[in-house]
């Protein structure tokens, strides 16, 4: 019986636990990947001049499906950094505006809100969360007493990722429309990992990258803004979708989707990764992932005697589990773990603190744990 690793070009001789930094992508997939770059090359003229519209209309409808919104909504970006900067860079901030977010946020999008806040004499604030979290409300009223009548804007991830924490942001997003604060939300970590429905969420932004977890190819991400919010962004770049002659879905479509000669075959092998999961019961995959999450959390934990960063729940973490580690030299770490052991994990410095964050995709295996727990007892 083939096993899901197989399925993977992964190499067997790594015990892989960080598919949260670039994911990784299943064979068939990638096969599909490389189909749509030969049709390119085959006959670029007609592939990007007369198929790229309907092409990509299609791409957008299988991803707008499995993300429970319409085609109109999306747009593919490269990943979820570009779709942050569309829209920190659209925003019309002033000085003395603020853009309030947490200190779990990805580093990268920290710099953009800094870099966008320099040149516009805005504030990007960094709330600090209570540790351990140990309720949705707690973290939602601590995010919440930063709150003045200068926010613009709330910033924050559905999955962190030096924490890898599920956030409540749902209820931040409902909260924050009431108050008439704009929701910008970085789903990197999200699609794939945990069920997606971006019409309950309510988000005025939101961002998801489609090369991670949704085990799409490198290159496939995706910007999603409500109707209403649509008008509010400019394109990144400015092509000819600007003043398009022949509109499509939308003209936030138009302007964000078309940027002339470019590699469009990321984006159209997302419908083969959503079929990919389909068709090997993801759902399943992803419980089974978070038993090895889960597992690997309760034998760190037994191992340092640290706690954890939140409770033992699906609720705040899923198949990405980050736990505290003792006093170390974190880097001579992690080399020995990838040069003696053959482990592939991020060790990072998260507010002073060093953590390990393993990922569990569904080429891994409990035998992966146990791999990793020897090498952590015997190094630590």
């Amino acid at each position: 019986m083939t096993s899901i690793r197989d399925l993977f070009m992964l190499d067997p001789s790594i015990v892989f636990l960080n598919h949260g930094s670039f994911g990784a992508t299943p064979r068939a997939v990638f096969e599909a990947y490389q189909k749509w770059q030969r049709e390119l090359e085959r006959q670029p003229v007609e592939f990007l001049g007369r198929r790229f519209n309907d092409l990509m209309r299609d791409a957008r409808a299988a991803l707008a499906d499995y993300l429970h919104t319409d085609k109109s909504n999306l747009t593919y970006v490269t990943n979820a950094t570009v779709g942050v900067n569309i829209v920190a860079r659209s925003l019309k901030l002033s000085t003395g505006d603020e853009v309030l977010s947490t200190d779990h946020e990805y580093g990268a999008m920290d710099r953009t809100w800094r870099f966008v806040c320099q040149k516009t004499g805005a504030r990007y604030i960094n709330q600090r969360l209570p540790r351990p979290l140990e309720s949705r409300e707690q973290l939602i009223e601590a995010l919440w007493s930063a709150v003045t009548d200068r926010t613009r804007a709330i910033f924050l991830s559905h999955i962190t990722a030096p924490t890898a924490l599920i956030f409540p942001i749902e209820e931040i997003c409902q909260r924050a429309r009431a108050a008439g604060i704009l929701t910008v939300i970085d789903g990197a970590h999200a699609p794939g990992q945990i069920t997606l429905d971006l019409e309950h969420i309510g988000a005025d932004f939101y961002v998801g990258n489609c090369h991670k977890w949704m085990l799409s190819p490198k290159g496939a991400g995706f910007l999603y803004a409500r109707p209403d919010a649509q008008a509010l962004l400019e394109p990144l770049v400015v092509s000819w979708g600007w003043e398009s002659e022949t509109p499509g879905d939308s003209p936030f479509i138009d302007q964000h989707e078309w940027q002339g000669t470019r590699d469009i075959a990321a984006f159209l092998s997302v419908p083969a990764a959503i079929e990919f999961m389909r068709a090997h019961a993801w759902d399943r995959v992803r419980a089974e992932c978070h038993a090895l999450a889960r597992e690997f959390r309760q034998r760190m934990t037994e191992l340092t005697g640290l706690p954890p960063l939140s409770p033992d729940s699906p609720d705040w973490y899923a198949q990405m589990v980050a736990l505290p580690l003792p006093d170390c030299d974190r880097n001579a770490l992690k080399r020995r773990l990838y040069d003696d052991y053959h482990i592939e994990i991020p060790l990072q410095m998260w507010n002073g603190s060093s953590l390990s964050r393993a990922s569990f995709q569904g080429y891994n295996t409990r035998e992966d744990v146990d791999k990793a727990m020897e090498a952590f007892r015997a190094l630590l």
